[in-house]
């Protein structure tokens, strides 16, 4: 149940358009193919959009990847059809879909479209509180309904075809997978992998061979996957071509616990077990120790992706109060699976699925291929007290060998086994056993990370009125160029910086800092200096007002701006290491001034993980630090003074302005 209605989403909904709006002015991302027409389901990152999804990827990285100790593979986008008919994807990874009996080009995926008649009806003012239950117990199982049991909905509640009234055909299964033939004959039938996480399984032998066959380990991985969705929608939301970042993580069967739960276990997170969903009851909040405990989350391992998962969104921008973590029904459930939960973000559209099936998989992956393969994928461990067992048992039973020697030698065992004939020849011949071989369990959280960005722009973005340091512009000259950037809403993506696209900027406050032959050389060693702390930065050396800049810079989301003035080239010319420039923070608009020559080392301790915060940084410099005669300025309130006279001066236009300042000021 990827999206679901909820009335934290107005407020989301209501910004959504202006966001959209600087999405595509700023080249966030656009439709591709967009100058042929485009086609549904495909999106293209431009430079920013692309900082931002490669900056978040590389946060994932060191969230999980570096931090969890794990295993990274990259395999291939295309899979043959033998890997995806184990898996099960070739006959079960469908989708119903229904037409319009009067247009067979008309049609729509039959869960959706239950969802939506659901969400208008209990958004009717005539429901009643005992329909609005009934509507949501529906929803709620809306993705998990046969095609019968679609059928017999649709038939209930009178569904027609949303645009003609038509009569709807009966649901049909339509596979998602992409497929295409592999060599110049054609003769290998392959496809676009619908999921990441199937080379993973495929690598599992080699990995643990990496890891010197210890138990448990993770592998990730992340890159494209392909669904052939039947009605692509909602931006990056439901995309045909999409970008994953999956983990499995490899248990004993009978070993849950994690070492490091305890870290994690006193998160107090919103939680929507199946109970409360099948009774149309909110969520609730309780902390993971508590749901591991009580049973609702079945064991730490899982518990422990779920913490972890929950500090990634929040740490990556997401709002915490706009995340909760919904279980899946039984019958929503794979028939393998021993729990799932999906992470849901609120935004515009309601609750989202973006990080689907933190699940408990058992060992139905691993099983399936070995079985197909006849290789295979077991771990080993040394038992604590070696095991007796008969030896042809052990030859009969296997795995089972154990339990089976318990059985009959009357020593505790309850299992029922059939005892073939030549088995009967009592002998007191035994095997000793040492080593365990099982196949292992997995834990797998899998991120729809085009998702996860989506709710990052709606949750960063905001509007705010112009700050004091941006006069007022005076109005354009007739033939001026429209500026679209300064004429929207002034928009601010509030990154964390460790996501954001560039990490500062570069802004003279005018062209005469420009036109100055010493700016080129301070310019150019600050690049270098930027360059070598690994920052991502842009210069913006535009003719604009400091204002403007300074919003376009907000537009993108930059969360530092360095300014370079007047006194920083005076003091760059007396002496280049004594040189100071003012660091402007995005989200406060305050501004300290620092020495030039460490500013690039303070931005990247600011944008990573360091400890060092920005009010920290303005405590120490503000009043006490690099300019004693700014903080003289701003402690006899002469700075707000100023700012204020200018931005009058600005609305007034005076024919002398220097007398229309002089009355002014003589009149304070």
């Amino acid at each position: 149940m990827p999206i679901t209605a909820s009335s934290g989403s107005a407020a989301f909904a209501k910004a959504r358009p202006d966001l959209d709006g600087l999405i595509k002015r700023r080249f966030f991302y656009r439709q591709a193919f967009e100058i042929y027409g485009g086609v549904a389901g495909f999106y293209t990152y431009g430079p920013p959009g692309a900082a931002v999804k490669q900056n978040l990827l590389a946060l994932w990285r060191k969230h999980f990847v570096i931090e969890e100790n794990l295993m990274e593979v990259d395999d291939t986008n295309i899979m043959p059809h033998d890997v995806l008919f184990a898996s099960g994807h070739v006959e079960r990874f469908n989708d119903f879909i229904v037409k319009d009996s009067s247009d067979a080009n008309r049609f729509w995926r039959a869960d959706k479209l239950l969802e939506e008649v659901m969400e208008a009806k209990m958004a009717d003012k005539a429901c009643t509180p005992e329909q609005k239950v009934e509507y949501q117990k529906v929803h709620a199982q809306a993705d998990a309904y046969s095609a019968e049991q679609l059928s017999q909905v649709f038939a209930q509640y009178g569904i027609k075809a949303p645009e003609s009234g038509a009569e709807l055909t009966p649901p049909e299964e339509f596979n998602l997978m992409f497929a295409t033939p592999i060599g110049p004959s054609g003769m290998i039938q392959g496809y676009l992998r619908p999921e990441t996480a199937q080379g993973i399984f495929l690598n599992f032998k080699f990995c643990l061979e990496q890891n010197n066959y210890a138990m448990p380990f993770g592998i990730a991985q992340v890159g494209k996957a392909f669904r052939n969705e039947i009605a692509p929608r909602s931006g990056l939301i439901r995309q045909r071509e999409f970008t994953q970042a999956e983990i499995e993580y490899f248990v004993h069967p009978q070993k849950k616990a994690h070492p490091k739960f305890a870290a994690v276990g006193s998160l107090q997170l919103e939680l929507l077990p199946s109970p409360q969903q099948l009774a149309a009851q909110p969520a609730v909040r309780m902390s993971l120790a508590e749901a591991v405990a009580a049973g609702t989350v079945a064991n730490e391992t899982l518990g422990f992706f779920i913490g972890r998962t929950y500090q990634f969104l929040v740490r990556a921008g997401c709002k915490a109060e706009h995340i909760r973590f919904r279980q899946h029904l039984p019958d929503e459930m794979a028939h393998y699976a021993c729990d799932c939960w999906d992470a849901e973000i609120e935004m515009s559209l309601g609750w989202v699925e973006c990080v689907g099936g933190i699940a408990d998989r058992s060992a139905y992956d691993l099983t399936v291929h070995a079985k197909a393969t006849n290789t295979p994928l077991i771990a080993e461990e040394p038992f604590e007290v070696p095991v007796k067992a008969a030896a042809a048992l052990g030859k009969s039973f296997k795995k089972d060998a154990k339990r089976a020697s318990l059985t009959v030698s009357d020593c505790g065992g309850s299992d029922t086994f059939e005892i073939a004939n030549e088995l009967l020849v009592f002998e007191a011949t035994t095997t000793i056993m040492h080593v365990e071989k099982y196949t292992p369990n997995v834990i797998e959280p899998s991120f729809g990370i085009d998702r996860i960005l989506t709710a990052i722009y709606e949750h960063t973005y905001s509007v705010r009125a112009k700050e004091g340091d941006a006069p007022e512009e005076p109005p354009p000259k007739k033939g001026d160029k429209k500026d679209s950037a300064t004429d929207a809403k002034p928009g601010v993506l509030a990154f964390p910086p460790e996501v954001a696209p560039y990490k500062c900027v570069v802004l003279p406050l005018d062209m005469r800092i420009v036109r100055e032959c010493e700016y080129a050389g301070m310019r150019d060693a600050l690049r270098a200096t930027l360059s070598e702390q690994g920052l991502q930065y842009k210069v913006d050396e535009s003719g604009a007002s400091i204002g403007k800049r300074y919003a376009r810079s907000d537009e993108l989301g930059i969360p530092f701006a360095i300014t370079i003035d007047e006194d920083c080239l005076k003091q760059f010319k007396a002496d280049a290491a004594s040189a100071t420039a003012t660091l402007r923070e995005r989200d406060s608009t305050r501004q300290v001034r620092l020495p030039l020559s460490t500013i690039a080392q303070t931005v990247a301790q600011l944008c990573s993980a360091s400890t060092l915060t920005w009010d920290e940084l303005d405590a120490d410099f503000a009043g006490t630090g690099a300019d004693p005669k700014v903080a003289y300025l701003k402690q006899m309130g002469v700075e707000e003074a100023l700012s204020a006279a200018v931005t009058a001066l600005a609305k007034e236009k005076p024919a002398d302005p220097m007398k229309w300042l002089s009355a002014r000021f003589a009149a304070l």
